[in-house]
């Protein structure tokens, strides 16, 4: 009865899941936001459920004081996730808070908000459903679904005042002051940042926006060399670089050997030392040391996505016949 109790759970936590995913990428709902906090959400619910009976039994979904009426989302969270400081747990709270206020306050523009909390809860989910259950959600869903569409609009406050009433506009506005300062305290569990950077370049080819300068224009513009701390833009050391890459192809079930050499290997062909967007030389003592940023870490694990099968053993032969004079390269 009980093995029984918990494939109907996971097979509505799985529909669930589904369920968000396909209407947050749906280009034709307008309120994608509610739609996926609800059914992630539920679909975490069922899971955690699941799990509860599987470690602790079936009357562990249940209120003592009332057999009749299973625990809510908020219990199974404190249950199974014991550490009030774990980036997951914090992030499906910040979710549920979403959910629970979907009513009143939710506008179109929550999901330039939440995006980060949200790719990083359908990352979180699909770990968990492969530790917890041994089931692998890229079975059920392709792995190129499970990346959600991102908005390419910015959040402007007074667009925001103008558009809406004062008590929605102050609390987009507030949410988004408050998350901005935890979405750069914590890691990858809780939110996984898309940011857009530009350069000014004179290579039209290379640019995807193109402006002009205008001396006699009303509004004025700058350029602005800002100095950005290295710690932040390029954080990751060679170590930890190796481990983010392994965990990105943990979430994507992809099975290969990627360790230090193997990154060595992708720093040398694809001359990633001396890419200033992927990496930071410190030259400060007599030996380089090299810091790498969330793009290394993205651009490899997209090479690694096209031929997990081949890619390693293809880039030791090119560095071979690279090294080998007179080698030719095809």
């Amino acid at each position: 009865m009980t093995d029984n109790i918990i494939i109907r759970l996971l097979e509505k936590s799985k529909e669930a899941f589904i369920l968000a995913i396909e209407i947050y990428n749906k280009p034709s709902i307008k309120y994608r936001v509610e739609g996926f906090s609800f059914f992630i959400c539920n679909a975490w619910e069922l899971m955690l459920k699941a799990k509860m009976i599987l470690s602790l039994g079936n009357e562990s979904i249940y209120y003592k004081d009332n057999p009749n009426r299973t625990i809510s989302l908020e219990n199974c969270i404190q249950k199974i996730f014991t550490n009030n400081k774990d980036p997951l747990r914090i992030n499906l709270e910040k979710i549920i808070e979403l959910r629970n206020t979907c009513t009143h306050f939710i506008v179109e523009e929550y999901e330039m908000v939440y995006i980060p909390l949200f790719q990083a809860c359908v990352f979180n989910f699909i770990e968990k459903m492969q530790d917890f259950h041994n089931i692998d959600m890229t079975e059920s869903i392709p792995p190129n679904f499970l990346t959600l569409t991102v908005s390419m609009n910015t959040l402007d406050s007074n667009e925001i005042r103008a558009k809406y009433p004062k008590e929605v506009a102050d609390k987009l506005i507030g949410v988004s002051n408050s998350l901005s300062p935890i979405i750069d305290e914590n890691n990858h569990h809780f939110a996984i940042r898309i940011d857009h950077h530009y350069y000014i370049t004179k290579d039209i080819n290379k640019a995807s926006v193109v402006v002009g300068i205008n001396n006699n224009a009303d509004a004025d513009i700058k350029i602005v060399k800002e100095i950005k701390d290295p710690n932040d833009t390029h954080k990751y050391p060679c170590k930890k670089c190796v481990s983010e890459i392994n965990n990105h192809l943990k979430r994507l079930n992809i099975n290969i050997n990627f360790n230090s050499n193997s990154f060595d290997m992708f720093c040398k062909y694809y001359k990633i030392k001396e890419n200033i967007k992927f990496c930071y030389t410190n030259k400060t003592f007599s030996y380089p040391t090299y810091q790498y940023s969330s793009q290394t870490v993205e651009f490899i694990v997209n090479e690694i996505k096209k031929d997990p099968d081949n890619i390693i053993q293809n880039l030791k032969n090119q560095l071979k016949n690279k090294s080998t004079p007179g080698a030719k390269e095809f």
